[in-house]
């Protein structure tokens, strides 16, 4: 062992490291790692001794606890293992054994908060295959697969639980809120049993006056029947954010599924429908009324005219959609043809009333909801959909409600605060 503690006092202890020389500064690098890491379990060893008792009855509630005497055990630490004695205690009916130390150490399973906090981190971005390779190669600890999956369960089970009892605080803004878009959307997923299931993700982004996004809350949520939970944990996002920022107009963004607006409609002062998917409907109809030989150039004047004029012209949406119409009445059409043209009527008769994007822009508000469908893809896809990937409820769950938290920015840190002021609620008994 080349760290060792040379001297304790009330406040602090001292450390005493001695590194060697290497022929190739990448091998001297190797170890220094080897020799700072050596450190951190002998300093994180030396500093859960300060959680333990003195081994004297502690009383929890009306339960009485009697010191057992102490009992060695091992803790992984973000450096490496460390082994301390600590008491343990049980009441004078028996049954389960009690640590203080790993309660106020908030120690879960046997992972320091630290190193804690670190894996589940690591895991909300890649599988568990990946992060024991990145902690062997980056950082020279080597640790089980099922070890970080343990404890990132448990952290991610806490996060799941609190999602809606646990209140986030805002970051600062640069410039002063004017507008707030909510937006929600589904993505498919593969699930063990049900195969391929919509996961939910929702977005509540923050805009200055000139419409430029200063911060973004994500929420998301595994396929489940009828999104409740999702829902509920959105809507209570939403009402936070009416709280803070109550004269701020709300915008709900999204696609035309029905059940998106039934939600968004009462939680918000405008609905916008998505540009991009209403071009989307511009382009099928597009190829229906210049089919042929030579209508090129004219089908991508027309539909670009028909984009730009949708996005800055007041009306636009009827306008286009009465020449649709009159195109379908007029020509005839197999029945693909019909088809395309008739999706395209159906949308816009249904959504025109969400299309004034030439208001929008004007009051620089939003009209895409690119930052949700971007959620669903990077909160969603490139984390639960990689090859050969299959989720149960729970995991997925797990992983999602830990990635949502990572991604919103703030809320990472201020979790393992609430985490580390009151304690976690999944410590095992100790052993």
């Amino acid at each position: 062992m080349t760290a060792k503690i040379i001297a304790r006092s009330k406040n602090d202890f001292t450390i005493q490291l001695k590194i060697p020389y290497a022929n190739s500064m990448l091998e001297c690098e190797e170890l220094i790692l080897k020799s700072l890491n050596e450190a951190g379990s002998l300093s994180t060893g030396e500093s859960l001794k300060q959680f333990d008792t003195d081994g004297k009855p502690i009383m929890t509630g009306d339960i009485k606890w009697t010191a057992k005497g102490k009992i060695e055990k091992t803790y992984q630490t973000p450096y490496g293992e460390t082994t301390i004695e600590r008491f343990v205690y049980q009441n004078s009916k028996g049954g389960r054994i009690f640590c203080p130390l790993e309660r106020d150490a908030r120690i879960i399973l046997t992972a320091t908060p630290k190193f804690s906090k670190t894996l589940s981190s690591k895991y909300s971005e890649f599988g568990s295959s990946r992060v024991t390779k990145d902690l062997e190669e980056n950082h020279g600890r080597i640790v089980a697969r099922s070890f970080v999956q343990n404890v990132c369960d448990a952290i991610g089970v806490v996060a799941y639980a609190k999602e809606v009892e646990w209140n986030y605080d805002l970051p600062e803004m640069d410039r002063p809120v004017s507008s707030v878009s909510v937006g929600l959307d589904g993505t498919c997923m593969l699930m063990s049993e049900d195969g391929y299931r919509q996961a939910m993700v929702g977005t509540i982004a923050f805009l200055d006056k000139d419409g430029n996004r200063q911060h973004t809350i994500y929420t998301a949520a595994a396929p489940e029947s009828g999104k409740e939970l999702f829902l509920k944990k959105f809507d209570n996002e939403i009402e936070r954010a009416r709280n803070k920022f109550p004269k701020a107009t709300f915008v709900g963004l999204a696609d035309g599924a029905k059940d998106n607006w039934d939600f968004l409609g009462p939680r918000t002062d405008k609905q916008i429908l998505d540009f991009w998917h209403a071009t989307e409907y511009l382009a099928k109809a597009s190829e229906v009324m210049f089919k042929g030989k030579g209508k090129i150039e004219d089908k991508q004047e027309w539909l670009s005219n028909a984009c730009h004029d949708l996005k800055h012209k007041h009306r636009s949406a009827s306008k286009l959609l009465s020449e649709a119409v009159d195109h379908q009445e007029n020509n005839k059409m197999n029945e693909e043809d019909r088809n395309k043209i008739q999706s395209m009527i159906t949308y816009f008769t249904n959504n025109k009333n969400k299309m004034n994007y030439a208001s929008n822009i004007e009051d620089n508000l939003p009209i895409g909801s690119g930052v949700t469908e971007a959620a669903c893809k990077v909160i969603v896809k490139q984390r639960l959909c990689g090859a050969g990937m299959k989720w149960g409820s729970r995991g997925a769950s797990v992983v999602l409600s830990l990635r949502a938290i990572n991604s919103s920015e703030g809320r990472w840190s201020q979790f393992w605060s609430k985490i580390d002021r009151s304690g976690f609620p999944l410590v095992p008994d100790a052993a």
